[in-house]
């Protein structure tokens, strides 16, 4: 739940930093009060995440933790995910102030791997985690994607998606995998899929192509099986547990850019953006790692 909390803070201070920063610099463009706003933004969410989540959790020394198999590296894609949209986050914030393009980038899109590395040395000082050379390499991977394609294109080709569907396995764990669907949406790895998201006509065809703008094609990763981090547990509340396979699954699907449809209101094309990090139900098919392939009509 604390990575829930962390994204939660982190938009809504961002999305209250776009909001005001428009006011302001469209009467003084003053660098000042762009900095400032948002390092007060970040020091109220650091502060927020830290007494909301980690206060109640035993202290320790400064110490690393080895978490690179657990969960079949969903949640590294889930890192990398996160980084990515909280960098466009802050780029689009900046950009909505009045910055320019080369530095709402070189300002905004470093956000989401600086606000990540801050929990992960949270995480490095709480008795229960550590700090996580991987978790800081799917940060640094997410950012990366995002940083990388706006300064080579100025804008997305290829996106970070997420989707979830219900599962099985959350019965037998509720208290890993969530006891409620919200829970379940942010704690069960085995119903979410991230997804990579590429647009067709910009990264395949010409600007004069009639092809639509905004259909892609999808390439996602999941995995299911999981009643444990590292390996699944035989028994909880004296319940025992099915033997589950841990398996990879890897999934084709058509995508639709939320963000390419073109819209002139400008309420509705916002939230359009804001919902763009959702995978829109699609029919899929999937290959997992024992070799077997499946047909999905709606994969959520």
């Amino acid at each position: 739940m604390k990575k829930f909390f962390a994204i939660l803070l982190v938009c809504l201070s961002l999305n209250t930093y776009a909001q005001q920063s428009v006011d302001s610099l469209q009467l003084k463009r003053n660098l000042s009060i762009v900095l400032g706003t948002e390092a007060v933004l970040y020091a109220s969410s650091m502060t927020g995440l830290y007494y909301l989540w980690y206060a109640n959790y035993p202290q320790s020394s400064f110490h690393f933790h080895n978490d690179n198999a657990e969960w079949l590296q969903m949640d590294k894609v889930g890192h990398a995910t996160t980084a990515y949209h909280v960098g466009m986050l802050g780029y689009e914030a900046l950009r909505l102030a009045g910055w320019d393009e080369k530095h709402s980038l070189l300002y905004g899109g470093p956000i989401g791997f600086v606000f990540l590395t801050t929990v992960e040395v949270f995480d490095g000082l709480s008795d229960g985690w550590g700090f996580s050379w991987g978790d800081m390499a799917a940060n640094a991977i997410g950012s990366g994607l995002f940083m990388g394609q706006q300064a080579l294109w100025h804008e997305q080709r290829i996106s970070m998606k997420y989707s979830y569907h219900n599962t099985q396995f959350a019965q037998y764990r509720p208290d890993l995998l969530g006891s409620t669907l919200p829970e379940r949406m942010l704690k069960d790895y085995n119903g979410q899929t991230i997804w990579l998201s590429f647009n067709i006509k910009s990264l395949f065809l010409n600007n004069e192509s009639r092809f639509p703008s905004w259909i892609n094609v999808a390439l996602g990763y999941s995995a299911e099986g999981m009643t444990g981090g590292f390996y699944n547990e035989t028994s909880y509340n004296g319940q025992i547990i099915p033997e589950f396979d841990r398996v990879r699954q890897f999934v084709l699907s058509p995508d639709i850019d939320l963000t390419r449809i073109p819209v002139k209101n400008k309420f509705l094309k916002s939230t359009l953006k804001v919902l763009s990090f959702i995978k829109i139900p699609m029919p899929a098919v999937m290959c997992d790692s024992q070799g077997k392939f499946s047909w999905h009509w709606i994969y959520f």
